[in-house]
This record gives C-alpha cells, structure tokens and sequence, in this order.
C-alpha cells in the first residue's frame, strides 16, 4: 500500500471508530467531536476506561497493535457494563463491531470508578500472558531477534547449531511491513505448513535510527531477496510471494558496501582492486584436490575430527582411489595436510569457464572468477544500456518502486529501454544494496548466485551465541561448551564468558539468600 492509501485508510478507520464510539464519550461526560480526532481520540479513550495514556503509544505500533485492540474493545465494553463472558466473546468474534450495537442501545452506564483488578485467578492469569506477549513481541521486532544457524556457509565463524542473539538496534531496527501477522513467529505457523501472515496491507518501507552502518567483513542477517519458498526446508512449493520481512533469514558476510567496485579472482575477493582484508576470526575455506600415494595408511577419520572438519571429504570416483577432495579446508587445514605422510598434494580447486548460474546469469564468469561488479549507492546514477540492464534489472523491478510507490514497468525493445513509459539512458538508486557471501566458498548460496542485497531487506546484526548444539556429539557433548556466551564479532579468537555468567549469578543467588536472613533476623 502506498502512503496515500494507508492515509485513506487510517481516515477510514477514524469514521469506524466515531460513528462507533461518540455517544459512549458523552456517556462519559466528554464531548462528542472527541471521538473524532485522531490520535487524541485514543488519548481520550484510554482516561474513559481508566488505562495509562501510553497504552495510545502501542495501538500505533505494528504488530503489537492486533493484541492491543481486543483489550481496548473489552476494556471498553467493560467500562460500560458490559462484563459477562458473552460479552467479551461477541466483542472479540465481531473486531470490536459489538461496541456499535452498545453505543446505540438505550440507558448506557458508564462506570467511572470500575475495578481494574482481575476478578478471578483466571482473568488475572490472562492478563499476566498478554504483558509477557506484548513485551516479548517489542523485545523480539525492535531490540533483539533469536536466530539459529542452518547451514555451514560461515563455518568456522558461525557453526551449524548455533543460537544467536541478533541485534535490531545496531543497524536500526526495521518496522514490520506486514502488519497483520502472528507475533515473534517468521512465515509459518510452528509445527504446521501453513502461512502466519496476510498478505496484506502492508506498511512502506521505515527504519529506525541505527547505532552504526554495515561495514565490510560484518555478519549480517537479511531476508533472502529471491526466496520465493513457502516454508524454509518446504521445496515442494515455489514462486509463491512473500512480504520483503517474511522472506526466509540468511546470515552472510558483507563483502561489499554502496559504492564499492567488487571481483573475485581465483576466489579471492577484491575492492576497488585491492584485496578484501578480513578480521582474525574470519576463517575462509575452499575445496582442495589432495593427492595420496595409495600405499600408506592414512586414519581420515580422525584427522578430520582432529582438524574439526564438518563438511568431510570424499573421492569423487570410488574406484579411482588417488585423490581426495575436501569440501571445506582452510589455507591452516591445507598447510597441516601437505605434512600428512602419504599425501603427495594438496591443491586448492578454481573453478573454471563460464556458469549461467552466477549473477547476472550471462554466463560470463563463475564462482571463483567474478567481476568486476558496482554495488549500487542511494543518489548515485549509472548508464543503463543493453549491456548493463542485467545488473539492475532485478532492481528496477522488484526491489524499488516508481513516485507513485508501486512497482516500475520496464520494457526493452531492441535497444531501446522504456521505464514506465519514457525512454531512458541511466538510473539513479533510491536505496543502498550490499553483497553478501559464505567464508565456505564453495558451499554457500549467496550473492554471486543471485545478486544485491538491498538496503529494506536487512534484519539485524549477530552479536552474541548464547547456546551451541552440536548434533554429532553425545550426551553433554553435544553442548559445545567453548562457544556457550562467546561474541560474534571482535578482535582475536572468540573467548566465552559464561563461567563469568555462572560465577554472576552464583552471586546473585548467595547474596539474595543471606538477604532475606537478614531480614528475617531482624523481625
């Protein structure tokens, strides 16, 4: 919906509400025209039922709004008699419609000194579930975000089994889009195969202020641009549309911010034709050829745990047994197996020729030989020929939108390029984009295969692993223990800080038994 609908709209929800509503505010001894102004009709309205005035605050915010709506209809309904649990059902069943037939009825009661406490152990026990909910949801969509690592993109960095705390804040926390949708849950229903959202309406586009910009070499976490999948592990349905904020959540790393000219040569990554520097913690793995002399024996299966290996290895023909080939192995892993007895070789794997499935699908270049490519920058303009439109194609069309807020109408004939309607010879971006790619090289499902990231898909950033479950391992093992309370970002190796967690709050627990003996001495 575009800001000139959602006005509409809004307006439309503000005559609901008075034609609703304004002979319970005389009822109430307010006047009539106070139903009518918005904003300060719900000022209004909350003092009539007797909630705190910031209650307005939470009728406006997406999301948290559909669980403030039914309290406000019952509170409501309840400030003017209306108590039974009937009453309550038909104002919840009808969305609030039920208040019409109480504002039009005869010999209405307004109650302006009504108990606000629960009634009963199960009232009470309902409103304590929907604080808990509607905290938890602002927690959840402004502040920060649980996430778990499924795939070994970012092995080494980010480990399959991984729980993160993803931070909102940091790069601005992002006001959902889909505004009708179930609280701190993604596309679908858990345990179900069936969608927890509406399509629409949806909300433009709204970031709130950030802490910092995405710098290179940051992990990020963003809505997959090109996921078209229902449910994230469901392949049996495709091509089926999703709000930019319901699209499946990847975790890459940013490799190159707006503005920057990015290659890859020979898998190694470059701006502005200098080589991408990455931090410490960083761990880049590629797939390595290792050549064995066929006569000695080699216990793989132990190196590979020794070497902390995930992705394993294999040979690529059973019956020629001369070769092995690594998945992922970093230079480290490379250098330890070249001092392996038996192993004659150990050769990191380029690839070779043109693939139509790396971006922009001119079979051009391939995984390992890329670029180079210009990362789009808000404001900036680039020519826009037969040559470069696969670039910014996906751009133009999906990703922004014409001055009327809906999606552009492209069209090329010959090498004539119309956008909505005009001939044009360039393009200036009205967002940022970024690429983003996997430290496993090889194995990893990211931007050279589909392109840009752009700016309004971004979720948030990693900034803390709370718990890492290691699904090979047995009984307390599974739990790696190292990288338990461990940062994701920083200088050095990761260092992991619960034994200070346990030791805080081993402290808390001691200090607040001795505490209540204190006072308990003392009566």
């Amino acid at each position: 919906m575009t800001v000139y609908q959602w006005f509409i709209f809004f307006l439309f929800i503000q005559i609901v509400h008075y034609l609703g509503t304004w002979k319970l505010y005389e009822t109430a001894g307010r006047k009539r025209w106070q139903a009518a102004i918005p904003v300060y009709n719900a000022i209004v309205l909350m003092k009539i039922i007797g909630r705190p005035t910031w209650w307005t605050l939470l009728l406006f915010i997406p999301i948290i709004n559909l669980i403030m709506f039914p309290v406000i209809w019952v509170e409501t309904l309840r400030s003017f008699g209306k108590k039974s649990n009937l009453d309550t059902f038909l104002g919840i069943a009808t969305f609030g419609l039920y208040i019409y037939y109480v504002n039009y009825s005869k010999g209405l009661n307004y109650e302006s000194n009504r108990n606000l406490n629960a009634t009963n152990k199960a009232a009470d026990t309902v409103s304590s579930l929907l604080f808990a909910v509607i905290v938890a949801t602002l927690v959840h969509t402004y502040f920060v975000q649980p996430y778990t690592i499924p795939t070994s993109s970012l092995e080494k960095s980010l480990l399959i089994g991984d729980f993160l705390f993803v931070s909102k804040v940091n790069y601005g926390a992002r006001v959902p889009m889909t505004t009708v949708a179930l609280p701190m849950v993604h596309d679908s229903i858990p345990l179900t195969k069936r969608k927890s959202y509406f399509n629409l309406p949806q909300l433009p586009y709204l970031r709130l202020p950030a802490i910092e910009a995405i710098k290179r070499t940051d992990i990020v976490v963003f809505n997959w641009p090109v996921d078209t999948v229902y449910m994230f592990f469901d392949t049996s349905k495709r091509h089926a549309y999703k709000p930019i904020d319901k699209k499946s959540n990847y975790v890459k790393r940013c490799v190159g911010v707006p503005g920057d000219s990015l290659s890859i040569k020979n898998g190694i990554v470059y701006i502005d034709g200098k080589i991408l520097e990455l931090p410490e913690r960083a761990k880049p793995q590629f797939s390595y050829a290792v050549a064995l002399d066929g006569k000695t024996p080699i216990d793989f299966e132990y190196l590979l745990k020794d070497m902390d290996i995930t992705d394993g290895a294999g040979f690529k023909d059973n019956e020629v047994r001369d070769t092995l080939f690594f998945r992922a192995l970093t230079a480290a892993g490379a250098e330890r197996l070249k001092n392996v007895p038996g192993i004659l070789s150990v050769t990191r794997e380029i690839e070779k020729g043109d693939d139509n499935r790396i971006f922009p699908h001119i079979n051009k270049w391939n995984a390992d030989n890329f670029g180079p490519v210009y990362i789009p920058q808000a404001g900036k303009t680039v020519a826009l020929t037969i040559e470069t439109l696969p670039f910014y194609k996906r751009i133009i069309t999906e990703y922004e939108m014409n001055d009327d807020g809906e999606k552009n109408d492209l069209k090329v004939t010959g090498s004539e390029i119309r956008l909505n309607g005009k001939v044009v010879k360039d393009y200036t971006f009205k967002q940022n984009y970024y690429w983003m790619m996997g430290d496993n090289r090889h194995n990893s499902e990211d931007s050279r295969y589909w392109g840009y990231v752009p700016e309004n898909h971004i979720v948030g950033k990693p900034v803390f692993i709370w718990m890492s479950w290691d699904t090979n391992g047995k009984w307390l093992t599974k739990i790696r223990w190292n990288r338990v309370f461990t940062t994701v970002s920083g200088e050095g190796q990761p260092v992991s800080y619960f034994k200070y967690f346990l030791i805080a709050l081993a402290a808390f627990f001691i200090g607040e038994f001795f505490w209540k003996k204190r006072k308990e001495n003392k009566v």
